[in-house]
C-alpha cells in the first residue's frame, strides 16, 4: 500500500465528533471508511485514496465523560483543496459510530504548507464571501446542486450481453449480483454502485467470468425464483456470500434500510450450501497445518469463545497481547482499518482470510489472524482457520 510522508501533505481535515455511548478508535475509523463509501465516486473513495497514497494515516483522539465519547478526527491529504473539502463534507454525513448515534463536525481544513499560502486562502475566502453577499446569489441552491452532481452515478451496460450495471463493477473487488434491471436501478438509487444484473434466471457468461475473479455477493428476491438462481450460479460459477430479500419481496422494491439489513444478514456460500445444493468449496492456499508449538496455548484456549461470539455478525475483533478486545469493525473494513490502528496483536474474523487481508495484517504487524478459511498467505503473520484453533461449528 502506498504511503505518504508528512512532507507530502497539503491539507489536514480536522473534525470534532460526539458519540452517545463509549466507543473506541477502531469504531471511529470504521465509521469514517464505512459511512463515506460510495458518496464521492471511485476517485475520492477513502479506501482507494489511501491505497493510492492520496490520504495518510487517519488519527483519532478520544475522551470519555458521562457515558459519552468525544474527540477529534485528523485526516491528512495530498489532494487539492476542492477535493479535500468534498471529503470533509462527506465525513460530516456520519451519523453513527459503533453501536451509538453520533454527530461529526469539520472544524477546519488546515493548509500545512507556508504561512503565505494560508494568508492567501484566508483573504480569498473573505473576498468571496463579500462578493456573494453583494451579488445576492442563492448559494444554498447552488451547493445542493453541486452535492447532487457529485453523488450522481451513471447507469451502464456491461459485457457483450449488455447487462445492467453500476459504474464501479469493473474496478471494484466486491460485486453484488442481482436478478434484473429494476433491481440494479433500485440499488443505484440508494448508492450501491458495484452492482450488476443478470436479466433473468439464465446465468450470463459475463457473470460467470466475474465470479471467478471477484468477491461475489448474490442478492436475490425472497421467492422460489431466487432459490433457483442461487442453485444455478453456485453450480456454474463461484459465489462468496448470499443475501436474500425478505420473504415475498423483491430487491427492486426494498428501501435503503431494508437493503442494508439484507446485506448485513448475508451468509458465506459454504454455509448456505448445507442441505440445499452441492458445489465444490473454494480452494484454500496450500499450507502446512500449524503445529502446537507454533500456536500459543492461550490462543487455542481463548479463540473458540471469540469465534463463537463473532460468527454471524459480519465483523472482526481486534485484540491486544493480553487477548483483550480493543474494538470491533465490519469485516469489509478490515483491510483498510487495520492499517490505521496500531498495536493489534490478533484478528478474529467472521469470514475467510483473503490475500488482501493477509497482506494488510503483515504490513500492520499483526501476529495472528483467525478466519473461517485461509485463502491468503503471509511470511510474518500466522494465518489460522477455525479448525486450526480447535473450533467446531455448533
Amino acid at each position: 500500500m502506498a504511503k505518504i510522508g508528512p512532507a507530502s501533505f497539503k491539507y489536514v481535515v480536522r473534525a470534532k465528533f460526539v458519540a452517545d455511548s463509549l466507543v473506541d478508535k477502531p469504531d471511529v475509523i470504521g465509521a469514517v471508511f464505512g459511512q463515506t463509501e460510495g458518496l464521492l465516486g471511485e476517485e475520492l473513495d477513502l479506501r482507494e485514496a489511501q491505497k493510492n497514497g492520496k490520504i495518510g494515516r487517519i488519527d483519532v483522539q478520544t475522551s470519555s465523560s458521562g457515558g459519552k465519547t468525544s474527540g477529534e478526527i485528523i485526516l491528512p491529504t495530498s489532494l487539492d483543496l476542492a477535493e479535500t473539502a468534498l471529503i470533509g463534507a462527506a465525513i460530516e454525513t456520519i451519523d453513527r459510530i459503533g453501536p451509538s448515534k453520533a454527530s461529526v463536525t469539520v472544524e477546519k481544513i488546515e493548509d500545512v504548507r507556508t504561512s503565505k499560502r494560508q494568508y492567501i486562502i484566508g483573504k480569498a475566502q473573505k473576498l468571496l464571501n463579500e462578493a456573494l453577499k453583494t451579488s445576492a446569489v442563492d448559494t444554498t441552491e447552488l451547493l445542493q446542486k453541486l452535492y447532487e452532481d457529485v453523488r450522481q452515478k451513471e447507469f451502464v451496460e456491461y459485457g457483450p450481453e449488455k447487462l445492467p450495471a453500476g459504474p464501479d463493477v469493473k474496478e471494484s473487488e466486491d460485486i453484488i449480483v442481482v436478478e434484473g434491471r429494476a433491481d440494479v436501478m433500485n440499488m443505484l438509487k440508494h448508492g450501491f454502485t458495484n452492482v450488476i444484473g443478470m436479466n433473468g434466471t439464465n446465468i450470463p457468461q459475463t457473470v460467470i467470468d466475474l465470479s471467478k475473479k471477484k468477491i461475489i455477493t448474490l442478492f436475490v428476491d425472497g421467492d422460489r425464483g431466487g432459490e433457483m438462481i442461487i442453485n444455478s450460479l453456485m453450480q456454474q460459477g463461484h459465489v462468496d456470500f448470499i443475501a436474500r430479500a425478505p420473504n415475498g419481496t423483491e430487491v427492486e422494491e426494498l428501501s435503503k434500510k431494508e437493503i442494508n439489513q439484507a446485506l448485513r444478514a448475508k451468509v458465506p456460500a459454504e454455509e448456505f450450501d448445507a442441505g440445499q445444493t452441492k458445489r465444490e468449496a473454494p480452494t484454500e492456499k496450500k499450507r502446512a497445518a500449524p503445529s502446537n508449538a507454533e500456536t500459543p496455548a492461550a490462543i487455542k484456549e481463548k479463540a473458540p469463545a471469540l469465534i463463537n461470539e463473532i460468527i454471524g455478525t459480519r465483523g472482526a475483533f481486534l485484540l491486544n497481547e493480553k487477548f483483550e478486545i480493543m474494538g470491533k469493525i465490519p469485516y469489509k473494513e478490515v483491510e483498510v482499518s487495520i492499517l490505521n490502528i496500531e498495536n493489534i496483536y490478533m484478528l478474529v474474523l467472521d469470514g475467510p482470510i483473503s490475500d488482501e487481508i493477509a497482506k494488510a495484517a503483515e504490513e500492520s504487524g499483526v501476529k495472528y489472524v483467525i478466519g473461517s478459511r485461509v485463502y491468503g498467505s503471509s511470511s510474518d503473520t500466522m494465518l489460522l482457520s477455525y479448525e486450526d484453533v480447535g473450533y467446531r461449528y455448533r
